[in-house]
């Protein structure tokens, strides 16, 4: 009704405007009969109140389905008027939805081509990562003990894009089964042994045994890869400590990691999560990207586990992942 009454109004003051122009008009040429003067306009605006009265209700359908923003992509053009400016409309927004529909499938078409690419081009790589990891994981020179490091990295690195080329189609690449958490976390933080020794930094387990969790072994494993990098990698004192302890609380199971690093700024806090966010800490590491924990928090998410972080500069961080 209200969108009727604004497209309207411009008419109603045209014909407020025309009814005084003819009534001055008969006033000057002498006509003084005032009765007959209100009758002819009672006359005229009962004529026109029945034809917006017709006009309304002949289009009631199309204006509340105007005023009403659509839910849904396909009912968002759904016009049900038989009149010649719905039909009109109509068929307007059809051909534009058939349009944005074309473009949407091959948009997506892209998206899966890349995606597909990413997916082969990673394995690809893998390959020769890992013979060159066969090749100098027995040598005792300190140069390939380098190498060796390096092609962690990229290890790391190409899992980094894989998992985050993977994320969108998460539903059909996870299996969900019941899991020992000490068990797991044991696993991951073995395949981590490099990286501690490298660093000089030393895992303890506080671990409780016997704590099953439903979650999927290997994107659970890849958040916890996440988190030990960041652990280690903000941690610049050697000798230090990572802290992985496990326990019930409130019917739920917990996880948490706690580092000895240099801690996040308070400020930083609220965007840790954000993709490319690397806050005060990512200017004083350049190997910061800011999509560990970003990924870490949308894995979780899908995985319906709770994580949280809590931490104090130059003191540390306790991550805890809720099950």
């Amino acid at each position: 009704m209200r969108l009727f009454l604004k497209e309207h109004v411009p008419l109603l003051i045209l014909y407020a405007i025309q009814l005084g122009v003819v009534t001055l008009i008969y006033w000057l040429d002498g006509f003084r009969n005032t009765t007959t003067s209100l009758y002819a306009i009672i006359l005229s605006s009962a004529a026109l109140m029945i034809y917006l009265v017709y006009r309304y209700l002949a289009n009631r359908s199309f204006y509340r389905r105007l005023e009403q923003p659509p839910t849904e992509l396909s009912a968002s053009g759904v016009i049900h008027q038989q009149s010649p400016l719905p039909e009109a409309l109509q068929r307007l927004l059809a051909s534009q939805s058939r349009l944005y529909q074309a473009d949407l499938l091959s948009y997506r078409n892209q998206i899966d081509s890349h995606r597909q690419f990413i997916n082969q081009w990673v394995h690809q790589m893998k390959t020769p990562l890992s013979v060159m990891h066969l090749i100098v994981q027995h040598e005792d020179d300190p140069r390939f003990m380098a190498i060796g490091d390096e092609l962690d990295k990229m290890r790391k690195g190409l899992d980094m894009v894989l998992y985050t080329a993977r994320l969108d189609t998460f539903e059909h690449d996870f299996h969900v089964e019941e899991l020992d958490l000490a068990t797991l976390i044991r696993g991951v933080v073995s395949h981590q042994k490099r990286l501690f020794i490298r660093s000089r930094i030393f895992p303890r387990l506080e671990l409780a045994e016997g704590l099953r969790i439903v979650s999927d072994e290997k994107w659970l494993s890849f958040v916890m890869t996440q988190l030990i990098t960041n652990a280690v990698r903000y941690t610049t004192r050697e000798g230090a400590q990572v802290r992985f302890r496990s326990y019930t609380q409130d019917d739920k199971r917990v996880l948490e990691v706690e580092d000895e690093g240099v801690g996040i700024a308070e400020a930083d806090l609220p965007r840790i999560f954000d993709p490319y966010f690397t806050g005060e800490n990512g200017r004083a590491f350049e190997e910061s990207t800011g999509m560990g924990l970003y990924l870490a928090h949308q894995i979780c998410g899908k995985l319906g586990h709770h994580i949280t972080i809590s931490s104090q500069q130059n003191q540390g961080t306790v991550v805890r992942i809720l099950f």
